[in-house]
């Protein structure tokens, strides 16, 4: 992705292939479909108990890029908590 790509708008053919190469990605993994959100949940559950962390905002992705998935798992710091 370039960063001449970030202005464009997608058409719903190219967001219906990106998810659909998701679903795939999760069955060739042996994974559930709902798999990142089980992982955020109970991120959510352990990053709770301590306030450094902002756990409302933790993010879990799975993300396809150039014929490789990668985990994506965002745990942000509270402000000034």
């Amino acid at each position: 992705m370039s960063i001449f790509n970030l202005f464009e708008k997608q058409s719903s053919a190219n967001i219906a292939k990106e998810r659909l190469m998701m679903v795939l990605s999760y069955e060739r993994k042996g994974l559930p479909s709902n798999f990142a959100d089980i992982l955020k949940n109970d991120l959510i559950a352990i990053f709770s108990k301590y306030p450094q962390f902002d756990s409302d905002n933790i993010e879990v992705e799975i993300k396809s890029e150039d014929y490789r998935d990668e985990l994506w798992i965002s745990i942000p710091f509270a402000n000034g908590k």
